[in-house]
């Protein structure tokens, strides 16, 4: 049987054991700065440049300042698909808040009031989609035969 010679060998491993380091470290750098990203500041998520397009996993909101805030007290009584389905503009959203209130007992927003405004009206604002507007004073006329 032929004997190895680990003192040839040592050069060899020194280098597979650095790369492996090299490797090791460089992977847990990228997931420390990935949580960093991601993770909120102050209890509320304020970067969103690093996560504005994102969505939720679990609602499909958008990741974005206020989602905190909408998904402990929105989809706390209504499914987020009532709010990614709907589209208004800010007023659209505060006459949507103030039904609710008037008709489905919802409690007094206070100071979260205006964030969540924001949240809806900057991510979920009407889309443009090219479909012309209704027409706002349409001439009837009779048809002849």
């Amino acid at each position: 049987m032929k004997e190895i010679n680990y003192q040839r060998l040592k050069p060899k491993l020194a280098l597979f054991w650095a790369a492996a380091l090299l490797i090791t470290l460089s992977s847990v750098t990228t997931s420390h700065s990935r949580e960093q990203e991601l993770m909120p500041l102050n209890g509320s998520i304020s970067r969103t440049e690093t996560v504005k397009d994102s969505l939720d996993t679990k609602t499909g909101l958008v990741l974005a300042p206020g989602f905190a805030i909408i998904s402990t007290t929105c989809v706390r009584c209504h499914s987020p698909k009532l709010i990614t389905e709907k589209r208004a503009t800010r007023e659209g959203w505060l006459a949507t808040i103030r039904w609710m209130q008037q008709t489905q007992g919802l409690w007094d927003l206070g100071k979260d009031e205006p964030v969540i405004l924001d949240y809806l009206a900057k991510n979920y604002a009407p889309k443009n989609e090219g479909r012309r507007p209704l027409l706002k004073t349409p001439e009837w006329y009779k048809l002849n035969n």
